[in-house]
């Protein structure tokens, strides 16, 4: 599609929400991705909704212009198209979602029409999709083969023709998305899957060097905030441990006459 690149990251709570929004990007993604960047899990599977909630209203509470996306968690929606109208109604009532985001085509296509013909605005999701990754082998790029290549289209066309707003295409080989992009009229927005989609999503954590996991190869960093925090934790600690802090400018003094009076009550007990 014509026009600027869409920017899109993802926050997980009020400071991060804050940030991205003084940054000025369009949309903001609450990605089950905080399973492992925030919340410590192995993998974006355990999450949970009330998990997944909690962190998308902290996020709403910091935003203002950015569309907000909430992902609906592995297990709250593939079920039934009732149980995914529930879930995705709870992200829109419970947490302000502007649209809510499910993973991969086959059944989800049916799921995202449900959601659609329900009043609720989807975002899309193929290519590598990471609640299933092991049903595609893994964390690997998708789309290698011509065959492969043609699923993903297939898969994505599906989601455009179930109602879907915006679509995001993950660790997609370019070639793909080069192909892709002009069999669409809703926005691509890659991640690892080249130059030529509408826009690019990253992970905050990975972006600004925050997350001490392996991250992919599509990752650039624009900040090192790890090693940024450790340092001044670590000169925190040293500074209390050596008495330096806290010194006479970080107390609140008490009048001398007030000091006085309080040692004489003292005394007098």
């Amino acid at each position: 599609m014509p026009g600027e690149p869409i920017v899109m990251v993802t926050a997980y709570d009020h400071p991060s929400a804050q940030i991205v929004e003084e940054a000025g990007v369009d949309v903001v993604l609450v990605g089950d991705s905080a399973a492992m960047t925030v919340l410590g899990y192995d993998s974006t599977v355990p999450v949970t909704v009330d998990e997944m909630l909690m962190l998308t209203r902290a996020v709403r509470r910091g935003l203002s212009v950015p569309l907000l996306v909430g992902d609906l968690p592995f297990g709250s929606y593939e079920a039934s198209d009732e149980l995914a109208i529930a879930t995705a109604q709870r992200f829109v009532k419970e947490a302000g979602c502007d649209l809510v985001k499910i993973e991969r085509g086959g059944t989800t296509v049916d799921r995202a029409r449900a959601l659609v013909q329900a009043g609720i605005p989807v975002v899309g999701h193929v290519g590598l999709t990471p609640q299933t990754a092991t049903a595609l082998g893994g964390y690997r790029a998708q789309g290698r083969t011509a065959d492969a290549a043609l699923a993903v289209i297939d898969d994505a066309l599906a989601l455009q023709g179930a109602g879907c707003a915006m679509l995001v295409v993950e660790a997609v080989l370019s070639e793909v998305t080069a192909a892709l992009v002009p069999l669409l009229d809703i926005p691509v927005i890659g991640i690892g899957a080249g130059a030529d989609a509408d826009g690019q999503v990253l992970v905050f954590h990975d972006l600004l060097g925050l997350y001490d996991g392996p991250v992919a190869k599509f990752v650039k960093r624009y900040a090192e905030l790890r090693g940024a925090a450790i340092a001044g934790v670590s000169e925190y600690a040293a500074e209390v441990r050596g008495g330096v802090y806290p010194g006479p400018e970080h107390g609140y003094g008490m009048p001398e006459a007030e000091v006085a009076r309080m040692r004489e009550l003292l005394a007098g007990r």
